[in-house]
């Protein structure tokens, strides 16, 4: 039976002002898994990786991490932390140190860790990220692109078991878009669980295992990335567009492609070979 990192049962958060941003949310999220999290502005996203990292405090409901309830006192959190790294969507939220190279050393210093091995695992992660270059410059004098890396390279030198990131490619240029997301598959592996949040339907429809959408602080589905975009009522509710390689093999489907849909294809390259195999040119 696969281990469940997360276990969300009736969360509720309601902000000072009186806005509910979640109400009474339940998830389970399996260890390993690459899960993109969809849904409009406004759905409640942002709010729930804030609870998943115990930066926010539930108005009523509760969190489960590997089988036990968040605590919100200092050292529960501490911990807490220390396992899930979060990428915020503003990197300016994250970014405070002086230079690049001692804001990624933060976290790894916080974790107690020898000097050497936090010179180790801060180069590393600079080179992961493409920052190397940028070590002695001023985070505040970055693009949004270089701070975004920076912000992930902080996260990826703690080496936590849960990552969450908040849209990590908005504001970057294809190729930086990319290499972060090939990034995250060099990380993932079994005892890697990664969640991010994205309004990019593409990338989450060729690279999560899992789709979880949200809609008026609630998840409306959560599945695989294929049976998603055949619901057009989950689709107008959460304002999701299909992505294009899916909508090339509907269309190709109605047309020349006989009916099979044992293996509909979730990259352009395999739509491409599907393509050739059935000699449409």
């Amino acid at each position: 039976m696969e281990e469940h990192i997360f276990n969300i049962e009736g969360l509720t958060h309601q902000f000072a002002d009186g806005t509910f941003a979640i109400k009474d949310l339940s998830l389970t999220v399996q260890q390993g898994k690459k899960i993109a999290l969809l849904g409009n502005n406004g759905a409640g996203k942002s709010t729930l990786f804030l609870h998943l990292n115990g930066l926010l405090q539930p108005t009523s409901g509760t969190i489960r991490y590997k089988g036990k309830k968040i605590k919100y006192d200092r050292k529960a959190l501490l911990s807490l932390r220390k396992q899930v790294g979060i990428v915020f969507q503003d990197p300016d939220s994250q970014l405070f140190s002086a230079n690049v190279q001692q804001d990624i050393s933060f976290g790894p210093m916080n974790l107690g860790w020898e000097r050497n091995v936090v010179r180790e695992k801060v180069q590393w992660a600079m080179a992961q990220t493409e920052v190397t270059e940028l070590k002695d410059r001023p985070t505040h004098f970055l693009s949004l692109g270089q701070k975004k890396r920076v912000a992930i390279a902080g996260v990826l030198a703690m080496e936590p078991d849960v990552w969450l990131l908040d849209e990590p490619t908005a504001g970057l240029d294809p190729y930086f878009s990319r290499q972060i997301m090939a990034l995250l598959d060099s990380i993932h592996h079994p005892d890697k669980t990664i969640i991010l949040s994205t309004h990019d339907v593409n990338l989450a429809y060729q690279w999560a295992d899992e789709v979880v959408v949200m809609n008026d602080g609630k998840v409306i589905y959560q599945g695989d990335p294929v049976s998603v975009f055949l619901d057009e009522d989950i689709l107008m509710r959460a304002h999701l567009e299909k992505p294009w390689v899916f909508e090339m093999f509907q269309a190709l489907l109605q047309s020349r492609i006989p009916a099979e849909k044992d293996l509909v294809p979730r990259t352009k390259e395999e739509l491409l070979r599907k393509m050739e195999r059935e000699r449409i040119y």
